[in-house]
């Protein structure tokens, strides 16, 4: 039965007018004169719905392959809708969607080569980066004096900063041609905490900086240990950047019923409220924080890669990230949560 209301209005008012003019025809003519005007009104009425059920079927049935088609189905086909004008629509239909897969293979072709060219961008930098790193330290080695080997030092610091620019933007070329598979396993929180730590220990302590931890034992979710630690320190690493000596970055963990979830907040000046909403777009450069104006400038990590890279990887994973300002006078916030059910 179609579900269309105006469906049963009009069998409705067929009924109401065959009765009255059976009533009319009873009145005028007789019995067998009404009897005849509820044969031809029931006939017609029955017609009715038939051919309106039958066009019905068939636009569900068109609304089934619509379905099917935006699912991912690509052997999907209009055809067989008869004549007409559903038939008309339905071929239509089916030009449209093969157009739409040929447009789609085309653009999944074309970023698929783009983040292959940028895959072998990385990969030819890669070489002369590890060369350039080693004669840096030869030269920091014979230097003469200890200006000399402070300039060294620093050309090395922006060196491993480079390094992991080309790194992040292998990452990304990865992610966005599809190659990289994501597990799903238990994830240990605390060891995940501890490990995305490692790799900033040293950075931290020379830039003054102490990370705090309050982490709920046996805290875990499923997902990819890997490529979560590696979000996590990329916020970390953020984090660090932007916090004064003196300061620190704080990592909780707790876990529900509902989800787990992991907060980092740190003690630096915050984010303009202009750039929260452009804080993980890619190659978005925000407003720079006067104190650390010349540490930005050559610093190529805040160029927009590693906040992006991060929200990349945790989306991919079905988890979700959020960033916000701690208080008014200050401090990043920033919020991943990894849901244990789907609404």
């Amino acid at each position: 039965m179609p579900r269309d209301p105006r469906f049963a209005a009009f069998l409705a008012v067929g009924a109401a007018a065959t009765a009255a003019c059976c009533a009319g025809a009873w009145v005028q003519a007789g019995p067998i004169a009404a009897a005849w005007v509820v044969a031809c009104g029931g006939a017609l009425i029955a017609l009715y719905a038939a051919t309106t059920a039958l066009r019905y079927r068939r636009i569900a049935r068109l609304s089934e392959l619509l379905d099917r088609t935006l699912s991912g189905e690509r052997n999907v086909s209009f055809k067989g809708m008869g004549e007409g004008e559903l038939a008309i629509l339905a071929s239509q239909l089916d030009k449209t969607v093969s157009r739409l897969a040929v447009a789609n293979e085309e653009l999944e072709a074309e970023k698929r080569a783009l983040a292959d060219a940028l895959a072998d961008i990385s990969h030819q930098l890669r070489t002369p980066l590890t060369s350039l790193g080693i004669e840096l330290e030869l030269i920091r080695k014979t230097a003469a004096t200890p200006e000399e080997a402070q300039r060294v030092r620093d050309c090395g610091r922006m060196l491993e900063q480079l390094q992991w620019l080309v790194s992040s933007l292998l990452k990304i070329a990865r992610l966005d041609a599809g190659v990289v598979r994501l597990e799903r396993r238990r994830v240990d929180v605390p060891a995940l905490v501890k490990a995305a730590q490692e790799p900033l220990a040293v950075a931290a302590d020379l830039a003054g900086v102490a990370f705090r931890t309050h982490v709920e034992q046996g805290c875990s979710f499923m997902g990819d240990a890997a490529w979560t630690r590696e979000a996590l320190t990329n916020v970390l690493k953020n984090c660090v950047e932007h916090t004064p000596a003196g300061g620190s970055v704080s990592i909780t963990a707790s876990e529900d019923t509902v989800a787990c979830r992991i907060r980092v907040e740190d003690t630096g000046p915050g984010i303009a409220e202009k750039d929260l909403p452009h804080v993980f777009e890619r190659f978005y450069h925000g407003t720079s924080n006067p104190a650390h104006r010349d540490e930005d400038a050559c610093n190529p990590s805040g160029v927009g890669i590693g906040l992006s890279l991060s929200r990349a990887l945790l989306v991919a994973q079905g988890a979700q990230i959020t960033v916000s300002n701690a208080s008014p006078a200050g401090g990043a916030r920033f919020d991943l949560v990894f849901p244990k059910v789907t609404v």
